[in-house]
């Protein structure tokens, strides 16, 4: 005895609204389509299945045996199409990179740019991600390639290598407090007023949760969602910043200092996701992109003209 699936989750969709109605309605079906294919499910059964009333209708306990046995089937069903589906990937789908908010400023677009200018015929989705949940994806096999920060990637399971510096830094008007200084201390730092980034950016998120519950008090003279605007804002003496290294235009006349905080130190790593990288040349294609944007990043220096950071991959 063979039954059809649509007539199936049809049955489940009746039973669990209690309505022939409502499972119509889920199943795009009319009420007259749906009532004619649970007559012909009861036939083929030979046995009722729902009994009818005023209020709706409720199975009949060969009706509770088959919705039971229908759940089973649609779950294995649908367990057997995704398995097979994860073998018919076409040649041509989105490559799916992620990245925190600092690789999105200017690591990733440059590598796309370049990457999609190079193989026209390869598409790729971009999403900016935090850390935790790009490696989740990553494990999951729901994306190609990520960039990450090493702190939050330590023994994460996956294949990663070196990326670059994504160092934090704090940065102010050119002649301004932050003049003949060379290092502070986030603390030091908080005694100024600030400009940062909204609340539920990547980055200040990764620096609250560093900070811990003992963080100091701030102000925040305003918050923005754009790291290239939040520089703009630092130059221009609205606040201090704190800002990754990359974030700075290295023509762009500011006074910056290290940040002494532990914290402050951290690189990207490229994470490559669960999905047979071997097999895929457009994703190693798109990870030597990254790898070429990560390595053309300019040095950037002051206003003084001296060298602010090194490139801890460069060095040598």
């Amino acid at each position: 005895m063979r039954y059809d699936l649509d007539d199936l989750r049809l049955f489940l969709h009746i039973v669990t609204e209690g309505s022939i109605t409502a499972g119509a309605h889920r199943m795009h079906l009319s009420l007259p389509s749906a009532s004619a294919r649970v007559r012909s499910l009861e036939h083929h059964a030979g046995v009722t299945l729902l009994i009818r009333g005023r209020r709706g209708v409720r199975p009949t306990p060969a009706g509770t045996t088959l919705a039971r046995h229908a759940r089973d089937v649609l779950d294995r069903t649908a367990r057997l199409e995704s398995a097979v589906a994860s073998y018919t990937r076409s040649p041509t789908a989105p490559l799916t990179l992620l990245g925190g908010g600092s690789a999105m400023h200017r690591l990733v677009p440059q590598a796309l740019i370049s990457f999609l200018r190079a193989h026209p015929d390869i598409d790729v989705t971009v999403s900016e991600s935090r850390t935790p949940r790009t490696l989740r994806m990553l494990a999951d096999g729901e994306a190609d390639l990520g960039v990450v920060l090493d702190d939050d990637a330590r023994d994460c399971g996956l294949h990663t290598e070196p990326l670059g510096d994504d160092s934090l830094v704090v940065i102010g008007q050119t002649g301004g407090v932050l003049t003949g200084r060379t290092a502070l201390t986030y603390s030091e730092v908080a005694e100024h007023p600030l400009v940062g980034l909204d609340a539920g950016s990547s980055l200040r998120r990764w620096i609250e949760k560093h900070l811990g519950p003992h963080a100091p008090v701030v102000r925040h003279r305003t918050t923005v969602a754009d790291l290239s605007v939040l520089v703009s804002l630092a130059a221009a003496g609205v606040g201090l910043a704190v800002v990754p290294r990359r974030a700075i235009d290295p023509h762009q006349p500011l006074d910056v200092c290290e940040l002494q905080d532990p914290w402050a130190r951290r690189h990207h790593l490229l994470a490559w996701g669960v999905k047979d990288r071997a097999a895929s040349t457009a994703t190693a294609a798109l990870a030597e992109h990254l790898r070429h944007a990560a390595l053309s990043e300019p040095s950037f220096r002051n206003a003084h003209g001296d060298p602010v950071g090194r490139h801890p991959f460069h060095d040598g």
